[in-house]
């Protein structure tokens, strides 16, 4: 079994969006091991999109996800990581394919409601950033 970090971004929280999301991960089969509303704290937003630091838009990305609570999740399944980026879609809704969760309720790129780790080493990562010793279910 394969687990990764998933958030539901606070634009999703704002427009009361969580149960749906929460509903699809469900009903795709993926066991959710770790899941809290949270605020994130500018040093974790900024340690969570570190591989950004040097782009221009950094700033923006860590204000947009310290500007309101999100829903920090831990999925677990077999191919969870890239079946979870399957089901959020493309990054740009607009590139989103239908019925993706980006296409469905996603606004613009900068507000596009989901994130997902994007390999096993980035999961272990944001995992960590995210949820302490003994918070995950076994």
């Amino acid at each position: 079994m394969e687990r990764t970090f998933a958030m539901i971004k606070p634009d999703g929280v704002r427009r009361g969006l969580t149960p749906q999301i929460l509903a699809r991960i469900q009903n795709k089969g993926y066991r959710i091991v770790g899941l809290k509303q949270m605020m994130i704290s500018r040093e974790t937003a900024e340690a969570h999109y570190g591989e950004h630091r040097e782009r221009p838009f950094f700033g923006e990305l860590v204000d947009f996800i310290t500007g309101g609570p999100v829903v920090a999740i831990a999925l677990e399944g077999e191919n969870v990581i890239s079946g979870w980026r399957a089901m959020m879609g493309a990054t740009n809704p607009a590139n989103a394919a239908p019925g993706t969760i980006r296409a469905d309720f996603a606004t613009t790129t900068g507000e596009n409601v989901t994130h997902g780790s994007d390999s096993p080493e980035s999961a272990e990562r944001e995992l960590g950033l995210f949820f302490g010793e003994g918070e995950l279910l076994k």
